[in-house]
């Protein structure tokens, strides 16, 4: 009991630098370094009981998150590169099973091959998984992982484990789908507001509307972190597919009647765990959500988003012969007539530096709606990084079977909206009878499913 005593309050230490965990502290010294090698060394050989096992994870949990970005680097680095697989190791028991292959002894040997080939790196994640919050220390301890791969590729390796372990433990089998609502307990309420990635949330009012009763909020849980949305989606229901997100977010709005709906609309989607990356289950959330809401609302016949576009003005910018190309010469005497004579025309020019003055003046809205729709509608249909969209909604929603259904001109007027997209959304429309066909199109042949009116645009 005594041992379990000691456990608890070490691993208490631990929830505590969890739940605050700041960058302090100074880089480790040679001596420290030298300490945390052996404990992980320890680690790795698994010495003493479960209790020792516990008390040494929870005590390396504990250095670690007192580290700063340099010492955390460190710790990473003494992992990834001192408890891979033996290579001597490796090479005998490769020599052994190729020497094997066909007799009776084969099996015998591709088990010894595969016990050599497995990293001791996996026995030191696995032990971190152990403790009180260890999920969640892992997850964070990735999100520090993907921060320094980038600049010490020689991590890699550790990143693939670790991503691989993190796939199996959040595999949606493991996953609970929890309605939140405004009863949800305060923490968890305080975390939507934190994570929410789409449309901030400015104020508990504006938190209550959207989970009023003619809104819905569902959300991913693991069990081993409760209060710790994986991924959330927000639904309103309407009886028309929205084209306005600030209609939508209006606080002052009267609630609708969500018993006439006949329309679900995803406003906002958030992945809030940044060591996830990599790791999908945004198509079971919305599957699962779809079947929530037509088992409590037989009305339901559409279910669609209303989207940003986040990469369109980065992707104008870099490609600014698409912008050109996208005026058509009706377009350009209708430009001509606003005192906009050609490409290089200075509130053109404004516009892709960032600038949305034009967005004030009807009249040049007017004329620019046609082809700023067309831009739109080529970017998220022909733009691509190898055989996916550039844009990453676009490769979230048409991973997860959607099409794109139709553009919205002006749908959001925000600072944001018109600096990411000159104000554009779009709707993705999710057909239970077509999403497993446009999701197979689209991981096997990099398929996008797109009405006609989006295909017209694109090529005109």
């Amino acid at each position: 009991m005594a041992g379990a005593g000691l456990v608890s309050r070490g691993l208490s230490k631990v929830r505590e630098l969890v739940a605050s965990a700041t960058h302090f502290g100074k880089p480790p010294e040679a001596d420290d370094l030298e300490r945390i090698r052996v404990q992980l060394q320890e680690c790795a050989e698994g010495r003493g009981g479960e209790v020792s096992t516990r008390q040494r994870a929870a005590r390396l949990a504990e250095t670690y998150l007192r580290l700063d970005d340099a010492g955390r680097h460190a710790f990473l680095k003494l992992i990834a590169h001192g408890f891979g697989p033996d290579p001597q190791q490796v090479a005998s028991a490769h020599e052994a099973y190729q020497a094997a292959v066909g007799t009776p002894a084969q099996w015998d040997a591709e088990a010894r091959l595969r016990t050599a080939l497995r990293s001791r790196r996996l026995r030191i994640l696995t032990q971190f998984n152990a403790i009180p919050q260890g999920v969640k220390f892992l997850v964070d301890l990735r999100a520090d992982l993907l921060r320094f791969v980038t600049e010490d590729p020689l991590l890699k390796p550790l990143d693939r484990e670790l991503e691989t372990r993190l796939s199996a433990w959040f595999d949606v089998g493991f996953l609970e789908l929890q309605r939140i609502t405004w009863s949800s307990p305060a923490a968890l309420l305080e975390r939507l507001v934190e994570y929410e990635a789409v449309h901030e949330i400015r104020s508990w009012k504006d938190l209550k509307n959207r989970l009023d009763s003619d809104r819905r909020c569902y959300a991913f849980f693991h069990p081993r972190m409760p209060l710790e949305p994986l991924i959330f989606v927000q639904v309103a229901l309407l009886e028309e597919i929205a084209d306005d997100v600030q209609r939508l977010l209006d606080i002052e709005a009267p609630l609708a009647d969500a018993s006439r709906a006949n329309t679900a609309i995803f406003y906002s989607i958030s992945a809030t765990q940044k060591g996830l990356r990599g790791v999908s289950f945004g198509n079971f959330l919305l599957k699962r959500v779809i079947d929530d809401l037509k088992r409590d609302f037989p009305r339901l016949k559409t279910f669609a988003t209303l989207s940003p576009i986040p990469g369109l003005v980065r992707w104008v910018q870099r490609n600014p012969e698409e912008f050109a190309a996208a005026i058509t010469p009706a377009d350009w005497k209708r430009l001509a007539a606003l005192g906009i004579n050609g490409a290089d025309a200075p509130i053109l020019a404004a516009m892709l530096e960032g600038d949305n003055a034009w967005a004030l003046d009807e009249g040049i809205g007017a004329a620019l709606r046609e082809p700023l729709l067309r831009l739109a509608a080529r970017y998220l249909l022909e733009a691509r990084r190898g055989d996916k969209p550039v844009d990453s909604v676009a490769r979230f929603h048409l991973g997860n079977g959607a099409r794109v259904e139709r553009l919205d001109w002006l749908a959001d007027k925000s600072e944001k909206g018109l600096k990411q997209s000159w104000g554009m959304m779009v709707n993705y429309l999710y057909d239970p009878d077509d999403i497993e066909a446009n999701l197979e199109n689209f991981a096997s042949e990099g398929r996008i499913a797109a009405s006609t009116a989006v295909r017209r645009l694109a090529r005109r």
